[in-house]
């Protein structure tokens, strides 16, 4: 198993980031990691997504949304077409520091038979998580509240 996690503390309040965060026709404005979520962020859902790690090339995939709660949480499972080689369950959590504040947490729990071959290759995935973050924390602090 691989965990990668990054969290960001981010000045605005949580239903700024959350409407921010679910318009996802405009990553490509703002999103250096996530250039692409098509789909309905419904459970059970498939989605289309494109991301592109730091220094690295873009990679599609199509989850499956296994957790909404509005506001709150965001989660879904990736995996290649045979499971149980790597799996990947993505999880977007939003938690009110205060009134104004949010904290802002991205991760991916990697699982199966290839990913203590694979965990070179995926570690890159945290610098996006990162680079993500702060540009949704950009987005969230700029602009009318």
């Amino acid at each position: 198993m691989l965990h990668l996690e990054h969290s960001i503390d981010i000045n605005a309040p949580a239903g700024r980031v959350w409407a921010i965060f679910t318009d996802t026709a405009a990553y490509p404005e703002w999103n250096p990691f996530m250039t692409k979520l098509d789909g309905e962020l419904t459970l059970g859902s498939r989605l289309a997504v494109t991301i592109v790690p730091p220094g690295g090339k873009p990679n599609s995939f199509r989850p499956t949304v296994t957790a909404v709660e509005p506001g709150r949480r965001l989660a879904w499972l990736g995996r290649l077409p045979i499971p149980g080689l790597v799996d990947g369950a993505h999880s977007f959590e939003l938690e009110p520091l205060t009134p104004e504040t949010t904290r802002f947490t991205q991760s991916e729990r990697f699982t199966g038979l290839l990913v203590p071959l694979l965990g070179g290759m995926l570690r890159p995935a945290e610098a996006g998580f990162a680079a993500m973050n702060s540009a949704l924390a950009a987005r969230a602090e700029s602009g009318p509240a």
